[in-house]
């Protein structure tokens, strides 16, 4: 392969890492020209009803979400082994100590790991369902509108 065709190579897929996946949803700019609205009010601009089900997705898209999940997953899991590796080989070189004598902090950085991967996915947990109680209490049930009458 000539380095013509290799710069090409690497800049095609350069620009394959630049682009957003099809999942991933753009995120609006703070002060932009778009309108703040309430989901209800957002709904009826989109001319649903906030009492029509909401959208099935196919088993396509969810195996694709759920790629797109284990990919970021393998690569959070990836950074932080090098991250621990990296403070491992900083600490023998600060000690003074061979990497070989390291391996009491190699535990340690296992178990602060495994424990800051526990309470990501904890607090993941936590933000959805907060999400979930957010989203049930601004879509009006049919009880919630017999009340106010």
């Amino acid at each position: 392969m000539d380095e013509s065709s290799l710069a090409r190579t690497s800049a095609a897929a350069a620009d394959e890492t630049d682009q957003p996946s099809e999942l991933e949803a753009p995120i609006p700019e703070p002060g932009g020209d778009q309108p703040t609205t309430t989901p209800n009010t957002a709904l009826k601009a989109q001319g649903l009803d906030s009492s029509e089900s909401k959208p099935k997705f196919s088993q396509s898209d969810i195996l694709k979400a759920v790629e797109v999940v284990e990919r970021d997953s393998l690569a959070i899991a990836e950074s932080f082994s090098s991250l621990f590796a990296s403070l491992r080989l900083a600490l023998s070189e600060v000690t003074s100590c061979s990497v070989d004598h390291m391996q009491c902090f190699a535990d340690a950085a296992g178990y602060v790991q495994d424990s800051a991967l526990d309470a990501a996915t904890k607090g993941n947990r936590y933000v959805n369902s907060c999400l979930r109680y957010h989203s049930s209490t601004l879509l009006p049930t049919a009880q919630d509108s017999r009340r106010k009458d």
